[in-house]
């Protein structure tokens, strides 16, 4: 007979469904007190790796600071899509202006943290773990969010990521989440169909056991464990590639990397399998040299996805559940370099999508002129986005989060 020890039964995402499974102990008054998110709502996260140049990204065209600081990279009066007088968003992003004249994004201008850091793996650790002092918890803030927030849902597929490798903001020990890069690498690795049926078979001979009075013994009890675990890992499987096979779009989504994501994350979001939070990244944006041709691809390549992503939930009346937040490890320096490009900076805007996002621009635009050694200065502290996410989005007490931070008023109820 097969034995759990033939090889190796769970890979990828099915790992991270083993873990949770495992790790549902709490007890049940324990998580009855908790304050628990708002039903159906969801966010996703989009990480532009790399530190994504905010200034060609919302443009403040109508400053002579701006146009003194940049020649290769500047973005003309006679390119930007004008938002007002001073700002304009980057020429390519068409959709994503939609939007913002639909009233469905505001930007959070500033963001970033005292005592900023331009090496990117402690910047990313920052943003991760909502904590100046980089990954100093046992989880990140979505994990601390899926522990406190959503500790009466028991969805495999509660915090998604889609990538190879997920950021510290989703870990958790308690509450891990799926990871994969595509729905059809997310399956079952025993591959014979015998191996299945000797698992459900072993399983259903430890309940006889049990029903007949005999107690099991403890290594008896860890492999009946294990094979729930298993069993929780297949059909997590299953209905995460039966949601991605059966989603059809109502619009075209690029044929890309992140397009294929949106696409995927709009099928889960569809299916109410219990997603609540979706996590993303693109990369490309350390733009050190010859900076404006490939930052105008990355620019059209996100206007493409954020558009064919909202475009999507509109068509299924599922956008007013839906927050997206883009955000980066940190901005560009202000100056351009030698190299036709921007080397590390600090603060940036943070851009919040969705039906139920407060419009406009919020927070205070950071000076040109009044630099910290050549860094835009920090006027919003990020984890007061988070802070309303957690608290005005999901309706749950950020303290144990994310910290109390200065209101935000992102969302319009």
């Amino acid at each position: 007979m097969t034995t759990l020890d033939r090889r190796t039964v769970l890979a990828g995402g099915a790992a991270f469904a083993a873990l949770q499974f495992l790790s549902r102990t709490t007890r049940a008054d324990e998580v009855a007190s908790r304050p628990q998110a708002k039903l159906g709502r969801a966010l996703v996260l989009l990480q532009l790796t790399g530190g994504n140049d905010a200034l060609s990204s919302v443009v403040p065209y109508g400053d002579d600071a701006y146009g003194a600081a940049r020649s290769a990279t500047r973005i003309g009066a006679n390119e930007v899509l004008k938002l007002d007088e001073y700002r304009g968003l980057h020429p390519a992003w068409k959709r994503i202006k939609g939007l913002w004249d639909a009233g469905r994004m505001a930007i959070v201008e500033g963001c970033g943290y005292p005592g900023p850091s331009r090496s990117h793996f402690k910047s990313y650790d920052i943003w991760h773990n909502a904590d100046v002092r980089g990954r100093d918890k046992r989880s990140g803030w979505i994990g601390r969010l899926a522990e406190e927030g959503f500790a009466n849902e028991t969805s495999s597929e509660l915090i998604v990521h889609l990538g190879a490798t997920a950021p510290f903001s989703v870990y958790s020990t308690a509450r891990p989440p799926l990871v994969f890069a595509t729905p059809a690498t997310y399956k079952w690795t025993a591959a014979e169909t015998q191996d299945l049926q000797e698992y459900r078979r072993a399983a259903q001979e430890d309940t006889d056991r049990l029903a007949g009075g005999r107690v099991l013994t403890g290594s008896e009890r860890a492999l009946a464990r294990m094979r729930g675990v298993l069993a929780e890992a297949n059909a997590s499987s299953a209905r995460v590639r039966m949601a991605s096979a059966r989603y059809q779009p109502s619009v075209p989504y690029p044929d890309d990397e992140l397009g294929e994501a949106f696409r995927t994350t709009a099928a889960l979001l569809d299916a109410r399998i219990g997603t609540r939070v979706v996590s993303l990244e693109t990369g490309g944006f350390d733009t050190h040299s010859n900076q404006r041709p490939s930052h105008d691809r990355l620019m059209a390549r996100l206007d493409g996805a954020i558009g064919a992503f909202f475009a999507d939930l509109k068509q299924r009346a599922i956008d007013a559940d839906t927050t997206l937040v883009v955000y980066s490890e940190f901005g560009r320096r202000v100056q351009e370099n030698g190299s036709r490009g921007t080397d590390h900076g600090a603060a940036a805007p943070v851009l919040v999508f969705g039906a139920g996002v407060k419009p406009g621009l919020h927070g205070k635009h950071p000076s040109l002129t009044d630099l910290d050694g050549g860094d835009l200065r920090t006027t919003t502290d990020f984890r007061s986005v988070y802070q309303a996410l957690v608290a005005d989005w999901f309706g749950v007490n950020p303290k144990a989060i994310v910290g109390e931070w200065p209101a935000l008023p992102l969302f319009a109820s």
